[in-house]
């Protein structure tokens, strides 16, 4: 169990009542450590700390925010082998997967300390006062982004540690100047709480104030549920399913005072085989899309779900060629048994849908909790009229619809749900003939790829992570990048304020000496 001084970043076990275990599904075996789900006292206590931090911490500088987030770095980069260890045992993926997690997280970290350092992320705008301005005299406004309060962040299933204790949510939230309070995700508790002793460690020894951080274990609903309702909370963020996070979105809009849940939801990511890339690449692209469809089990909101041709020789032999391909990939174990079976039971309803064919469905024993990759294919004018072939199946799977021809093509593109990313293989030459499929696929994505793969989110300020719902429950953000830091903010603005009393960054010798929006123009010189 972990203890932290004041800060109440642990469960402490002694008030709950309710246990559990995490799982490896390598052994297919409960883990030997007991977790005890958070208390109602608990909650209430992570809660008043963090509302009490918050007074404090919205009004801490970047530079003192930054070293905060790089000391979080240092810790978990001080927990070692032990980290991975536990990573591994409770997700039964490689030890090259969670070390790359690993690496991803600290990225996270360290372009959030980066952004709050220098500063101008803020967006300062200064419009001046004019009092000689007729008919009306002019006010001098100001206007810089402020942080929206505590923030919950929900642990994902597929990510122990990208999108979960220390992920992409909390970085933002903390770099925003937001406390956050986790609600760990039961499958990887113990992960999440080495995460947590790390971010305690960094924020007694940067001087944060208490409360600016707790972790929350829970098996069930009820606690992230307490937590949503709760009305000190000011934001919520969510990864996983459709189902979870549309209930996170329903509960927080029914408050009294409803609040924003940022959630990234479900997604099938179509990919589109113009007809000039399947007759040329087809093979090779077979042969690529099989390694997408099977990297990680399929465990991954960017696996490529559905592909899109005009059926013709060339489709057919590109779906036999990946039927193919995709057997002779070695299957792979998947999170946790419960995860599995939701596989295998969406997988299941899936092919016994009228007019399916299974191209590809790997039969042959393999382990407990391993995945088994399937392919199918239908016709187009079957897609469009069974909305259950529309469906996500989180894990190795992908559908492959043969269209009539590129009206068809269209009109599916339309009517498919809000995806977080769109692919388009095809010749260069191919795309000024067929703008009306970019443009309708423009529409449903948040991300266009062209010629590659889905699978792998860049974390760079470019990236958007992020789509129409149901891919998230506001497509005008990105969930990965310093642009996440927006979510957590507000626009704030001061009228005719007294300099002196006025935040650093509205000052007029702008003394953080970031970039600002005065009177229309961009400058970081003094006014």
């Amino acid at each position: 169990m972990i203890t932290g001084k004041n800060y109440i970043g642990n469960v402490l076990s002694s008030l709950g009542k309710v246990t559990f275990k995490t799982f490896n599904p390598q052994i297919n075996a409960e883990n030997e450590i007991v977790f005890t789900e958070a208390s109602n006292i608990e909650i209430e206590k992570a809660i008043n700390l963090a509302t009490e931090a918050f007074k404090t911490f919205k009004t801490i500088s970047g530079e003192k925010k930054s070293l905060f987030l790089n000391e979080i770095v240092n810790e978990i980069e001080a927990l070692g082998d032990e980290l991975i260890t536990t990573y591994c045992n409770e997700t039964g993926l490689p030890e090259g997967r969670a070390m790359g997690e690993r690496g991803r997280t600290v990225f996270q970290l360290r372009s959030f300390a980066n952004l709050v350092k220098e500063g101008s992320w803020v967006e300062a705008s200064i419009d001046t006062a004019n009092p000689k301005r007729t008919p009306i005299p002019k006010v001098d406004l100001r206007k810089m982004l402020v942080a929206l309060g505590p923030v919950v962040v929900f642990g994902a299933s597929n990510f122990p540690l990208a999108y979960s204790t220390a992920g992409g949510d909390t970085a933002a939230a903390l770099a925003a100047g937001c406390p956050v309070i986790v609600k760990s995700h039961p499958m990887h508790a113990g992960t999440g709480e080495l995460v947590a002793s790390a971010i305690i460690q960094a924020a007694e020894k940067t001087g944060m104030p208490n409360g600016i951080f707790s972790n929350l274990n829970s098996s069930g609903i009820d606690v992230g549920v307490s937590l949503v309702k709760h009305p000190q909370v000011k934001a919520v963020g969510f990864t996983g399913s459709i189902k979870g996070g549309r209930a996170l979105y329903n509960m927080a809009a029914q408050r009294p005072e409803p609040i924003p849940v940022f959630a990234e939801m479900g997604s099938i990511n179509p990919v589109v085989l113009l007809p000039k890339a399947v007759k040329n690449k087809g093979k090779n692209w077979a042969q690529t899309y099989a390694n997408s469809i099977t990297l990680g089990s399929g465990q991954f909101c960017t696996n490529p779900g559905l592909i899109l041709g005009i059926k013709n020789t060339d489709l057919t032999n590109f779906i036999q060629a990946l039927s193919e391909e995709i057997v002779k990939i070695e299957p792979s174990c998947m999170l946790h048994p419960n995860i599995i079976g939701n596989y295998e039971n969406n997988k299941a309803k899936i092919l016994i849908q009228k007019g399916l064919q299974t191209v590809a469905n790997l039969s042959k024993e393999v382990s407990a909790n391993y995945g088994r990759q399937a392919i199918t294919t239908v016709e187009g004018s079957t897609f469009l009229t069974n909305i259950n072939l529309h469906q996500e199946v989180f894990g190795p799977f992908s559908m492959v619809v043969q269209c009539e021809n590129i009206a068809q093509l269209e009109e599916i593109i339309l009517k498919l749900e809000g995806q977080l990313t769109g692919t388009i293989l095809a010749e260069t030459e191919e795309l000024p003939k067929h703008q009306n499929i970019v443009n309708a696929l423009q529409n449903r994505v948040g991300r266009i790829i062209f010629n590659g793969v889905p699978t792998g989110v860049e974390v760079c300020p470019s990236m958007v992570h992020g789509g129409p719902y149901p891919a998230s429950t506001d497509s005008r953000f990105t969930a990965v990048g310093i642009n996440s830091i927006k979510r957590w903010v507000r626009p704030f603005s001061f009228q005719n304020w007294p300099n002196e009393l006025l935040p650093n960054e509205l000052k007029n010798e702008n003394p953080l000496g970031i970039t600002r929006l005065v009177d229309g123009k961009l400058t970081s010189s003094k006014i």
